[in-house]
């Protein structure tokens, strides 16, 4: 497991990015490389992992989660099945971070996570769209 800190900046933002490991690290790379932007406004500086944490993965997770600004939710076709981004969601919730839904394939129908709220919305991801909501246009 690998800890994702790509640029030492105090402005951007921190981002921790919960996605579905077994469907969409894809898009989770997709969203790396765009903070990777020159003008990108935020940081990777945690995420989702396949394997579970030694000993309580859970509290692992909300440590990580209390240290970043805000978390990106990638939503994907099968996201309402996977059990660690609904755990992440929860955590999340908990702690009274922001956050905010990204729909992950625009061709496709993608779904929610499990322990999102029925007013949650999944937001278009755009460069355009990713900046504002970073901004807490949502």
């Amino acid at each position: 497991m690998s800890y994702y800190n790509f640029y030492k900046s105090s402005s951007k933002v921190k981002v921790f990015i919960s996605f579905d490991y077994d469907h969409d690290v894809d898009l989770k790379n997709l969203l790396v490389g765009q903070a990777k932007n020159e003008d990108s406004p935020f940081e990777i500086t945690d995420m989702s992992v396949k394997e579970e944490l030694a000993g309580d993965w859970k509290e692992k997770v909300r440590q990580r989660i209390k240290k970043v600004d805000q978390v990106i939710v990638i939503c994907g076709e099968h996201t309402d099945t996977a059990t660690g981004v609904a755990a992440e969601l929860k955590i999340t919730q908990e702690e009274s971070k922001p956050y905010f839904l990204l729909w992950g394939r625009s061709d496709k129908t993608c779904v929610k996570p499990k322990t999102a709220k029925e007013t949650d919305k999944i937001y278009k991801w755009t460069w355009d769209n990713l900046k504002r909501l970073l901004n807490g246009e949502r």
